[in-house]
C-alpha cells in the first residue's frame, strides 16, 4: 500500500505528464497554423488569412474582422513563391454568403501571399503576405 507522500509524488508526475503533452499538442498545431500580415490595398484595408493543414489539403481562413469589398466581382487569390498567381473562387457565394474558408487546390505547391481580385474589372484589391511561404 502506497503512502500519502507516494501517492502525492505519483498525482504530481502524471500532472506533470498531462501538462507536458498539452503543450506539446498546443505548440503542433501552432507550427500548422500560419497568419499573415494585414490586407493592405486599394479597396482591402484590414483583416488577415490564415493558412492551416486538414491532412494534405490546405485551407485558407478570413479573419472576422475581414471586410469584403464593395465591387462586382472579389475573389480569392494566391501568389507562390515564384511569382505566378491562381485565381481562385468567389468570396461571396449563392444568398449573399461570404466564402470566408477555401480549400487551396493541390496544384498550387506553396503559398508567398493571399490577394483580393476583381475578376470583374481585373484589379487587385488589396494583398496580405506570409512571413515566410507556407506549403
Amino acid at each position: 500500500m502506497m503512502n500519502r507522500q507516494s501517492q502525492s509524488l505519483s498525482k504530481a508526475f502524471l500532472f506533470a505528464l498531462i501538462v507536458t503533452g498539452l503543450l506539446s499538442a498546443a505548440t503542433s498545431f501552432a507550427n500548422n497554423v500560419h497568419t499573415t500580415k494585414p490586407f493592405s490595398g486599394v479597396k482591402v484595408n484590414g483583416g488577415t488569412a490564415t493558412h492551416s493543414k486538414q491532412g494534405s489539403k490546405n485551407i485558407l481562413t478570413l479573419s472576422d474582422d475581414f471586410k469584403v469589398p464593395d465591387t462586382p466581382a472579389p475573389h480569392w487569390q494566391v501568389v507562390d513563391s515564384k511569382g505566378n498567381t491562381y485565381l481562385l473562387q468567389r468570396l461571396m457565394i449563392k444568398g449573399d454568403k461570404l466564402n470566408k474558408t477555401i480549400t487551396v487546390p493541390s496544384y498550387v505547391k506553396d503559398i508567398a501571399k493571399v490577394q483580393i481580385w476583381c475578376a470583374f474589372a481585373e484589379t487587385l484589391l488589396g494583398e496580405a503576405a506570409f512571413e515566410t511561404t507556407v506549403k
